[in-house]
């Protein structure tokens, strides 16, 4: 009696942590929460695909694009929005910028937008 009660102690033992594994390998990936950062350009850096971009608040954020970064312009207020390319944002314009912000407090966007006045 005590052999079986062991034996089914040990199986047990043995069985559920293998099966908190399978669980957890079947469990969706959760996606990244998108981030988003607006201000002013005050330096940009095509070398290097970044731009530095301060808030309201004077924080600077660095905000690195790549090839898949979608750039965009918008007037304040209109749902038209413009298609344009990196070679258009310059030193102070405003921009809103939406992406992902990494465990190391980079930035990297998937979108770019370039506010433009009335």
């Amino acid at each position: 009696m005590v052999k079986k009660v062991l034996i089914l102690l040990f199986t047990f033992a043995f069985a559920f942590p293998l099966s908190t594994l399978m669980i957890a390998q079947d469990a969706p990936v959760k996606a990244a929460k998108e981030a988003r950062w607006e201000g002013t350009v005050i330096r940009s850096s095509p070398d290097k695909s970044t731009l530095t971009v301060r808030d309201r608040h004077s924080v600077e954020m660095i905000v690195q694009y790549d090839s898949s970064t979608r750039w965009v312009s918008q007037e304040h207020g209109s749902k038209k929005v413009n298609d344009i390319d990196a070679s258009q944002i310059k030193d102070h314009d405003r921009v809103i910028c939406k992406g992902t912000r990494e465990k190391d407090g980079s930035f990297h966007a998937t979108l770019i937008s370039k506010r433009l006045s009335h």
